[in-house]
């Protein structure tokens, strides 16, 4: 009788164990989960996306007009004839919601300050493909309020050259993708700094200035000087801005196309690393400070 009721107890333990993980999510359904909250939090700032769009739309305006106007005075004018370098305009506008050059810094920026971070450490979830998976789902959420309605807007006012096959849709989605996945890898970068210095604003405006600078949202990177356009290849600033537009305006073939979004995994693989090592630095720092 004993055998027998300790067998019943190890098999109800058993059931419900079993049961536990059925009900316990998988790790895809976990991101899956946050990163649609990071599309409904993001949902919630409706002004601030009009607004947003229309700003858009003004620097649009703005810096299309200059640029054909270089264009057809210069002649040649790094490659770009009047199409192009109007689809660099209206694209690069587009995805400056996504890829948060001039956004707020992350939450994790005073959740380090704080001490909050600590918490994160402690949740079932890691914390760098948690955010990831968060900012993935807000930069879902500003292309349709934002940056299709900046597109249209071009290519009504402008007309824009874009590719004609569905190859070069679906690398540039791709290479869309991978461009905001690496520009919030590097935020996150730039943000884990914060377990080392007090204050790190004046490191994230540097981050700006240099950032927007080398990824070619002034100018496209094929007008630097070649000494300049040397240095910004060797960083992972074009790969946030200039890739996807040189992608999906159809500036580069098939197989150009193909290269682009090849060096845009290289760098989310490089930054993802180095995130990830300072993270683990960060979270190894504070544990020695009793955090």
């Amino acid at each position: 009788m004993r055998g027998s009721a300790e067998g019943d107890g190890r098999l109800g333990f058993a059931v419900r164990r079993f049961r536990r993980r059925r009900r316990k999510p998988g790790t895809a359904r976990v991101y899956w989960t946050l990163a649609r909250a990071g599309f409904k939090r993001q949902a919630q700032y409706k002004l601030a996306m009009f607004a947003g769009l229309f700003t858009n739309c003004v620097f649009g305006f703005v810096r299309a007009a200059v640029m054909v106007a270089a264009v057809r005075s210069a002649g040649d004018f790094g490659g770009y004839d009047e199409g192009t370098i109007v689809a660099y305009v209206w694209l690069s506008q587009a995805l400056l919601g996504a890829t948060q050059f001039m956004g707020p810094p992350l939450d994790l920026v005073e959740r380090i300050k704080s001490g909050d971070v600590a918490i994160d450490f402690l949740r079932p979830v890691d914390v760098q493909l948690g955010y990831l998976a968060t900012d993935m789902g807000r930069a879902a959420c500003t292309f349709l309020p934002r940056a299709v309605p900046s597109l249209a807007i071009g290519a009504a006012t402008f007309g824009l050259s874009m590719p004609t096959t569905p190859l070069a849709y679906l690398l540039g989605v791709l290479s869309v993708l991978l461009a905001v996945a690496l520009s919030f890898l590097c935020l996150f970068a730039v943000a884990l700094i914060g377990f080392w210095v007090v204050e790190i604003r004046g490191i994230r405006v540097l981050y700006q200035i240099v950032g927007t600078f080398l990824a070619g949202l002034f100018v496209p990177v094929h007008m630097f000087p070649d000494w300049l356009r040397a240095i910004a290849m060797a960083t992972p600033f074009p790969s946030i801005l200039q890739a996807p537009i040189d992608t999906l305006s159809g500036r580069v073939d098939a197989n150009g196309a193909l290269f682009v979004v090849a060096v845009q995994a290289f760098w989310v693989l490089m930054i993802g690393l180095l995130g990830r090592v300072l993270l683990r630095a960060g979270q190894r720092r504070l544990e020695v400070q009793g955090g």
